[in-house]
């Protein structure tokens, strides 16, 4: 044997040297080359969204730009400031976009002429509440606006829209509602008086908009006009002067009236009294 021939170095050879890259073979001296495993997908939470998508969908904008928002810092979540691309949501995270909170739901205005028997309330385990009355309204996560008592009628707004909120509940102007109210016994001019100038219960100023009989009715209904949310003033108006409700009903929000809105049924508000509301 030559020196060529025999003189080889033993050793692995280069394709033996490499084993590492593969995996065992089938016995009879062949190798595989080792498949890479795939990654596991996450599976989504119905849950969360991605940020650049809760804030396109709100209509502020589209994903593209949205991204450019998040990147500059013009997004919040929970009052944090967010920059993280890819970011989820949470169902009930607040989302604040140059400081105005935004929901990627679509706008819903829902006028409720509500019968007696129904809470106002957004909580479970409460009984019958006007949550039942307007379920099929939307599949918009709506709320009401201010109040009526379980045993109180009348139209009630609900909305997911915070600007419309606001007005009804931050504004120095507010919007005023009209109340038909019938007494247990005929209302005193004096008692009619004090109320429409005002008066102090426990040292706050308890103040309305106006107050006037009822024509054609007797002294026991009235109409009253506020711009509380609430009607928890009627009711402490009326026990500090040791009169009953017997009836309450909210006849009018702002403009709006219970026409067509039989008790119990509920309406979409129309471009234009959404358009006249937001000019209150």
């Amino acid at each position: 044997m030559s020196k060529q021939q025999g003189g080889q170095r033993k050793g692995k050879t280069k394709v033996e040297g490499t084993k590492k890259n593969f995996r065992k073979g089938d016995g009879k001296g062949h190798a595989f080359f080792k498949k890479a495993e795939p990654k596991p997908k996450k599976p989504s939470n119905p849950n969360e969204i991605r940020l650049n998508k809760y804030v396109a969908n709100s209509g502020m904008c589209s994903r593209r730009e949205a991204d450019v928002h998040i990147a500059t810092g013009l997004v919040s979540v929970n009052g944090k400031i967010i920059t993280e691309m890819g970011y989820k949501v949470k169902v009930g995270d607040e989302v604040r976009y140059d400081g105005a909170r935004i929901n990627p739901e679509k706008k819903a205005y829902v006028l409720l002429n509500k019968p007696k028997g129904f809470a106002t309330t957004t909580s479970e385990g409460k009984g019958r509440t006007v949550m039942d009355l307007v379920a099929n309204a939307t599949s918009s996560r709506i709320k009401p606006i201010g109040r009526l008592g379980r045993n109180s009628k009348g139209l009630l707004l609900f909305t997911n829209d915070d600007v419309i909120v606001d007005k009804f509940t931050n504004s120095k102007n507010g919007v005023a509602r009209l109340f038909h109210i019938e007494l247990d016994k005929n209302l005193k001019f004096e008692d009619l008086k004090k109320i429409q100038e005002g008066f102090k219960v426990q040292g706050k100023l308890i103040a309305v908009e106006e107050i006037s009989y009822i024509d054609g009715a007797s002294k026991k209904e009235i109409g009253l006009k506020i711009k509380n949310t609430g009607n928890t003033i009627i009711r402490t108006i009326f026990d500090y002067l040791k009169y009953d409700i017997i009836s309450l009903d909210c006849v009018a929000i702002g403009h709006l009236t219970k026409k067509d809105i039989p008790r119990g049924h509920w309406k979409h508000l129309t471009e234009q009294e959404l358009n006249t509301l937001k000019m209150l």
